[in-house]
């Protein structure tokens, strides 16, 4: 299955379907549902990395449960934009995933997702570091999405 354009992944969503914001890291991915009408995002999970058939499996059971048709995923493009190694992995990572799941996908900007949310909750959540660590994958994934969400309504320029 191709990548989508976050407009072109919205034209084939039925309406009233959510979208899965994942945030792909090493250990750890981070998940978020949008709400039906695709305003908001919450943060849903954080699961450990494993082999991709068993995300696959996982990510198949969170869409039919949660009536998600299509994932939004963050890909940490280099600080200048540029497309590297990480990029890359992660471009074919969501692709396997899309193919294997069977949901469209796009691929969202997620530079300084971790940052943002990790400043946040030290700032504002006056949170430990191990508190932290629990929640930040989930919330930067959550920061992906509605940052996606945010573009669909015209309020971000899209990746």
């Amino acid at each position: 299955m191709t990548l989508l354009t976050l407009p072109q992944l919205a034209a084939t969503l039925p309406r009233h379907a959510r979208l899965l914001g994942i945030d792909p890291g090493r250990k750890q991915v981070g998940l978020a549902l949008s709400d039906v009408s695709r305003l908001v995002a919450t943060p849903f999970q954080t699961v450990k990395r494993g082999k991709l058939g068993e995300m696959v499996t996982f990510i198949r059971a969170v869409a039919q449960e949660h009536e998600v048709a299509g994932l939004v995923v963050g890909i940490p493009l280099s600080l200048n934009g540029s497309f590297g190694p990480a990029a890359q992995a992660s471009r074919d990572w969501t692709m396997d995933l899309s193919r294997q799941t069977g949901l469209p996908a796009c691929l969202w900007d997620e530079r300084l997702s971790s940052s943002a949310v990790n400043r946040m909750l030290i700032q504002e959540a006056d949170l430990s570091r191990a508190k932290r660590a629990e929640a930040v994958d989930k919330l930067a994934a959550a920061y992906i999405l509605q940052a996606a969400l945010d573009s669909l309504r015209g309020d971000v320029t899209p990746f």
